[in-house]
């Protein structure tokens, strides 16, 4: 029998990790509990997926423990439950895992599993039946094996993302995707069993699931969650519980600077080491303000979704470059590239940012041709840069078709597809509206017989919160 810790729920119960004070070895037990208690599931998951549709807390661990090894599809909290129909529908899910305040956006068609009490319980709802499922008795599993194994080749989770043609796409990471990914954050960012992490950022963003959730608990450590982000509740709790690394996006910083602004104060939080942000462009600015107001810098890295996701870093123990992604991850190559014949650039000349390792996606649910492309095994990322004579690597830009808001990519093809199935609209056209913390809103230009209101109406019904059109312009119809 091959290791069980070459699987993420078995490497978490083994490493000693809590979350929100519960062990990862309890969360993990409840799961294959579940498993065994409900038949409805294992029938569910039958050559099937599952998917989470969860906030940020222990109850994830379970779900991922009790998804039977398959892949996991990671729904956006955010998300519109057509889009929710869409993406079940494409990755075959059989099962979703989820809350019952969030329950009535799936579709009745496919079992969903309530966790608001795991790991003491679940309800799982098959149908118009309900059983209430108890997940407590069994004893946790003794789990022998090399912490350091790679990870197995199977899937693990899959998120959607890289939708440039209009459609998203489900991108598989592995087991060993994730393990590798999330044992180089415990080097880059030198985690240890001491370290207290602050998840600010939802678990299906896979920033948040690596960096923010599986790399502190196998390093042993403790993470403590936010199940909805709010800038004061973040301050207290960096204060308040001995918080050592924070992990976000540039705009809650912001928040969380803005917070300590107006109650014209510095952040009291002498046991925090490490504040890493990635998901969008850090500005110069916030790098210093936080700085002065925390005394702790801001390390600035680099990911996608289809690297598990980090891939540059401000590694701790280097100096942090100030405007930079920093080095390669431990594990991560990374290449700048001719963005269409794919050789390397010379020295300190601008190309296509380019990774290769154990960290990287095969691939996608289905539709790979229209994903980010791979030659000679390197994953062509989209994104633009150079690397500096220090090998810290500068972001230039983008090559792909994509707008950058509070660390999630927006395609604008996709919302000009959904803009362009309603009833009354000609064409549409999506555009970036620059902001100084959340990177980029969205604005849309739509021909048509509708009114502002009624785009507004179609697109909550079709897309995730953060998909959502900040400003509306109506064109008359060109017909």
């Amino acid at each position: 029998m091959s290791d069980p810790l070459a699987l993420v729920p078995y490497a978490l119960a083994a490493s000693g990790g809590t979350i929100d004070g519960l062990p990862a070895r309890d969360l993990v037990t409840a799961g294959l509990t579940l498993l065994r208690r409900a038949p409805a599931l294992p029938r569910a998951l039958a050559g099937r997926r599952a998917a989470i549709l969860l906030p940020p807390g222990p109850a994830f661990v379970t779900a991922l423990a009790a998804s039977e090894g398959r892949g996991a599809v990671l729904l956006n909290t955010t998300g519109a439950p057509l889009e929710f129909e869409e993406q079940l529908t494409d990755a075959e899910v059989g099962a979703v895992f989820t809350s019952a305040a969030l329950a009535d956006r799936l579709p009745a068609r496919v079992v969903r599993v309530l966790l608001d009490d795991a790991p003491r319980s679940a309800r799982v709802l098959e149908f118009d039946h309900a059983r209430d499922v108890s997940l407590l008795g069994d004893t946790p599993l003794p789990l022998v094996g090399d912490p350091d194994v790679d990870g197995r080749d199977e899937e693990a989770v899959v998120v959607y993302t890289a939708a440039m043609m209009g459609r998203a796409l489900g991108a598989i990471l592995t087991h060993r995707n994730l393990l590798a990914n999330a044992r180089g954050t415990i080097i880059a960012a030198a985690l240890t069993a001491d370290d207290h992490t602050l998840a600010m950022l939802p678990f299906a963003h896979l920033f948040g699931t690596t960096v923010a959730a599986l790399a502190p608990m196998l390093a042993g450590g403790r993470v403590s969650t936010l199940a909805r982000f709010h800038p004061v509740r973040a301050v207290e709790q960096v204060e308040d519980e001995g918080i050592t690394v924070l992990v976000g996006v540039p705009a809650l910083y912001a928040a969380m600077l803005a917070a300590l602004e107006r109650r014209g104060r510095v952040l009291r939080a002498p046991a925090l080491r490490l504040c890493i942000c990635g998901g969008a462009p850090l500005g110069a600015a916030l790098q210093e303000r936080w700085a002065e107001a925390t005394g702790v810098e801001l390390r600035q890295g680099y990911g996608l979704t289809e690297a598990a996701p980090v891939c540059l870093f401000n590694r701790v123990g280097l100096p942090n470059h100030r405007g930079t992604l920093g080095v390669p991850f431990p594990g991560v190559e990374v290449s700048i590239r001719h963005p269409e014949h794919g050789g390397p650039m010379p020295p300190r000349v601008e190309g296509e940012i380019c990774v290769r390792g154990d960290n990287v996606s095969p691939g996608y649910v289905r539709g790979g041709d229209f994903g980010l492309p791979r030659r000679d095994g390197w994953l062509h990322t989209g994104d633009r840069g150079v690397i500096n004579a220090d090998g810290t690597v500068t972001f230039r830009g983008l090559l792909k078709p994509v707008i950058a808001h509070d660390g999630f990519n927006i395609y604008p093809r996709e919302i000009e597809r959904v803009l362009a199935a309603m009833p009354g609209v000609e064409r549409a056209r999506v555009r970036a509206l620059p902001h100084a913390t959340r990177g980029h809103d969205i604005g849309v230009e739509v021909w048509g017989d509708v009114s502002a209101d009624d785009v507004r109406r179609w697109c909550s019904q079709r897309l995730a919160l953060y998909k959502q059109p900040r400003t509306i312009i109506v064109r008359d119809p060109v017909s």
